[in-house]
């Protein structure tokens, strides 16, 4: 919008006409082809293509792109369905997906910004506490991300989110010498922003993993890492954030590499004292031993 904007007034008629349709139904015009978006707003498919070079996209499949990122957050379940089922073909449902999770990788590490990553690693390194929020599908990447830093850090605060008066309550004693991690994608939790902008209300650190330098969870956060999100069918595909959330797990392991040797062995002997995993741990097969059991039954059938 903001680049449309700044081209109105150097733009064609056709153009205008394209401009002044996608500001008012964005909604709609996700859903719509060059062909098709042309059609409705009685402009050949030529003039769109010119309008979608002419805002600084490569062609209309960039624009088109640029516009589904827009609105995502915006749009309903039911509408973000039809915007997927756009893009994936039924016939190929498996390589589809995994190529488009493939390219949500790439995309985040060719725009991963290094200096903001190891600020991240820096500040989670000197911090007093930490405190980790995802809600929803996010939950689980939250839950992931503090079960390791718990491995390496001793104060680390994963926040129960049932509402927003619990996560107040369990970080009332915030503060400057904290860091709190939000991780938020579309649709974007108002719980987890309130809960970062609490946070930086009290002078601590805020991190963000989210998907866009536009995404609101960005307001509060002095460290933002930009991960790619996408959506199949009713699935939040957080492929990008969970490898962004790994790499971040083995630099701070790589920088406390005593005090996670030193933790692992304290747990191993006390998985072994106390038999944590006698009875839920399944060990590989013992290959000889069924050999044993076919030679004794071939004996006892001779």
């Amino acid at each position: 919008m903001n680049r449309i904007n700044r081209k109105y007034k150097t733009m064609s008629k056709g153009q205008k006409a394209l401009a002044n349709y996608i500001s008012d139904y964005y909604d709609k015009a996700v859903f719509l082809t060059a062909a098709k978006l042309g059609e409705t707003v009685m402009v050949s498919e030529s003039t769109v293509v010119r309008f979608a070079t002419c805002l600084g996209y490569k062609g209309y499949p960039e624009f088109q792109k640029a516009l589904e990122e827009m609105v995502l957050n915006k749009l309903s379940s039911v509408q973000r369905m039809e915007v997927t089922y756009g893009r994936i073909s039924k016939t190929h449902v498996l390589s589809s997906v995994l190529q488009s999770d493939i390219n949500k990788i790439k995309e985040t590490l060719e725009q991963m910004d290094e200096q903001t990553f190891e600020l991240a690693v820096d500040m989670l390194l000197h911090a007093r506490k930490i405190y980790v929020v995802g809600i929803r599908s996010c939950a689980p990447l939250a839950s992931f991300l503090a079960f390791y830093l718990n491995l390496m850090f001793e104060d680390v605060i994963l926040l129960s989110t049932n509402n927003s008066s619990e996560l107040f309550e369990q970080m009332i004693h915030i503060n400057s010498k904290d860091v709190i991690i939000g991780i938020s994608f579309p649709r974007y939790s108002m719980r987890t922003l309130k809960a970062m902008e609490f946070a930086n209300s009290r002078s601590a650190k805020v991190i963000s993993i989210t998907d866009s330098v536009n995404s609101p969870m960005n307001l509060y956060s002095s460290c933002n890492l930009i991960a790619k999100s996408d959506m199949a069918s009713i699935v939040d595909s957080l492929v990008a954030p969970l490898s962004v959330i790994n790499t971040l797990i083995v630099a701070l392991c790589m920088k406390k590499q005593d005090d996670v040797v030193d933790t692992m062995e304290k747990l191993e002997n006390l998985w072994d004292e106390y038999q944590f995993y006698e009875n839920d741990e399944l060990n590989p097969m013992d290959d000889s031993l069924k050999m044993q059991y076919r030679v004794l039954d071939k004996e006892t059938h001779e």
